[in-house]
């Protein structure tokens, strides 16, 4: 994903509420929101490299990803793909200890992420930046995660995580999905400097992005339960934002099978 918001509350009858939009290149063959068919996880699916950005599991446990934009940060050669991260997490058994050793020794193999995984009673963020590899437990509140690290107060983020911020609970669809459906962009002093020139600065700046050959190709809202019932309902557009389609989908958390 590219944009997402979020609001951990641990305790409570959701502690995850999450709504987050996935840019790409239209062309990339990609698969709509699904139970997939070789192994027990609930998302979509990327086709080119077999990874997904936001899936969940039976066992009541989610992970999102998004990618650093970043030039300064030079990645390794002929790095694995970061779809992999979420797949990788979710079949784990322990995902607290795979965040450790990803943390300790195989984040560096990618190149730049943010990976988010939660249970109803935990949420880590693993950051892969330029300078160091970061592995933390998420504070209680609302977050915001794009292409920087946790709560960077870049103005796309800023909107999306105020729109949650008003309406937690029951119009927080609502709230967000105006704010993630937001094409305008922001105003030149506010752009971060990622090194790839104002021009895409400017085009990557909205929260929806219109565009023929890149841009906006779902939005995604995804709630977890305290019992780890996972609820998913995705949004699909194609080039320039024509609307695709809306899936919503649940898995059901293993209670004793």
């Amino acid at each position: 994903m590219c944009l997402i918001t979020f609001s951990w509350r641990p305790g409570s009858r959701f502690p995850l509420r999450l709504a987050g939009n996935r840019d790409e290149f239209h062309a990339r063959p990609t698969a709509p929101l699904a139970h997939w068919d070789d192994k027990p996880l609930l998302g979509g699916r990327d086709l080119e490299a077999g990874g997904t950005w936001l899936a969940a599991n039976r066992q009541g446990v989610v992970a999102a990803l998004t990618n650093v934009r970043d030039t300064r940060l030079s990645p390794p050669a002929h790095p694995p793909s970061r779809g992999e991260l979420v797949a990788n997490v979710l079949a784990s058994e322990n995902p607290a200890k795979w965040l450790r050793e990803m943390a300790e020794h195989g984040a560096a193999r990618y190149a730049g992420f943010n990976l988010l995984v939660a249970t109803p009673t935990h949420c880590w963020h693993l950051h892969r930046g330029r300078i160091d590899v970061t592995l933390t437990e998420v504070a209680e509140g609302v977050h915001g995660l794009s292409n920087a690290s946790l709560n960077t107060a870049w103005p796309k983020l800023q909107a999306v995580r105020h729109a949650l911020s008003q309406h937690e609970t029951t119009l927080w669809r609502r709230a967000t999905r105006q704010a993630l459906h937001d094409a305008s962009l922001a105003e030149d002093a506010t752009l971060p400097d990622t090194g790839v020139g104002l021009t895409l600065e400017r085009q990557l700046s909205a929260a929806f992005i219109l565009g023929e050959a890149y841009g906006t190709r779902a939005t995604t809202w995804l709630s977890l339960s305290e019992q780890g019932d996972v609820t998913l309902t995705e949004q699909r557009f194609g080039p320039l934002g024509r609307f695709q389609g809306e899936t919503t989908l649940a898995t059901p958390a293993r209670r004793g099978d």
